[in-house]
């Protein structure tokens, strides 16, 4: 298949088929010219369109040992900052898109989203658990500046004296300081950042359409002084491409305000994979062959392994040297204090009040 040219501001130009995709079609010729592969490929939309979905249920649960909450929500499917590494991209197969450009230019919103978290929260059987906002694709991507879907969301765990967290590389959180903020001072709300690198020029190919590092910084400042405990990711680390830095950032991100830190490895699940091996060697020809080495040295000489335990860190000998290098970098910027602890004895239930216009019964 023809390699598709880079598209400015994308994190891919390659629609990769997902593994859904039937092997066989019939071709039939409808006069635009679909008979016509190259074509076809040589003009994919690379603008993005919003799709609006009315969702069933808002809250995910989550039973994976390798992650500190139970439950998330994520207001979008698909992402247009485009990072070419997104563990989340496979997700789209399942709407029969592409996990390439399609995750960038296609983002459904989930526009009930505030009124399904309500219905939930509203629920007697509901337990409060910290809920943690933007796991999968980042809650203040670009559409959240019109729709405002986060923000509602935000909206309703604050009625509610809900604990939750967020994780985002947008400075799109600023806006809504004014939710957090109280949040955060009575212990029902932080937030992460990521950053995965300090260099502009490898952030621009690495996350096109994502907020630059010096701005990430100038967020968990922000956060900080408004008193949100903010912590700094960088993840994912990616042998000898931001790998290098891993101390540099955390360095950076303790100096702007972050109290806590953490990375996690480069996954390469599914159609992550030759996505993210098509980037390097486009980008990185020089070490695409040692990167690829390393990432299986620490996977058991695989690709990818999704086993509990390992996902998050891989093993072997570069898996624990990462794991000690991170750990002497957090005590020594004094990011080593944990993850505040979020209150879940505040949560109540707002009372619902009748409609006076109904009258009385008695």
């Amino acid at each position: 298949m023809p390699v598709a040219p880079p598209l400015k501001g994308r994190g891919t130009a390659w629609s990769v088929a997902h593994r859904f995709t039937r092997d066989t079609h019939e071709a039939c010729d409808d006069g635009w010219g679909t008979l016509d592969q190259q074509a076809t490929e040589e003009t994919l939309p690379p603008d993005t369109r919003v799709v609006e979905e009315h969702v069933k249920s808002i809250i995910a649960a989550n039973d994976s040992p390798d992650i500190s909450f139970d439950l998330s929500i994520n207001p979008y499917r698909g992402c247009e900052h485009g990072c070419i590494y997104c563990f989340a991209r496979p997700t789209h197969s399942y709407l029969n898109l592409s996990p390439g450009l399609d995750f960038e230019t296609r983002i459904i919103a989930k526009v009930n989203a505030a009124e399904r978290l309500r219905e939930a929260l509203m629920r007697p059987k509901h337990v409060p658990k910290p809920i943690n906002i933007g796991s999968a694709t980042d809650a203040y991507q670009p559409a959240e500046r019109r729709l405002r879907i986060t923000r509602s969301v935000i909206e309703v765990l604050s009625e509610f004296r809900h604990p939750f967290s967020v994780i985002t590389k947008s400075s799109g959180i600023e806006r809504d300081l004014d939710l957090i903020a109280p949040m955060a001072a009575d212990g029902l709300a932080m937030a992460f950042v990521s950053v995965t690198t300090l260099d502009p020029a490898l952030a621009r190919i690495l996350e096109p359409r994502a907020a630059s590092p010096a701005r990430r910084l100038k967020t968990i400042e922000a956060l900080a002084k408004a008193g949100v405990p903010v912590g700094i990711s960088v993840s994912p680390l990616i042998p000898f491409i931001n790998e290098p830095e891993l101390e540099r950032v955390l360095e950076a991100g303790a100096a702007a305000g972050a109290t806590s830190g953490f990375s996690i490895v480069l996954r390469l699940p599914w159609e992550v994979n030759p996505l993210f091996q098509r980037w390097l060697d486009e980008h990185f020809p020089d070490r695409a062959a040692r990167v690829m080495a390393r990432v299986r040295e620490m996977r058991g000489g695989k690709d990818y392994d999704a086993a509990f335990g390992q996902r998050m860190r891989g093993q072997g000998v570069w898996a624990d040297l990462i794991t000690q290098r991170l750990r002497k970098a957090l005590v020594r910027y004094g990011l080593d204090g944990g993850r505040q602890v979020l209150d879940t004895g505040r949560f109540q239930r707002p009372v619902r009040v009748a409609n006076p216009a109904q009258g009385s019964l008695f």
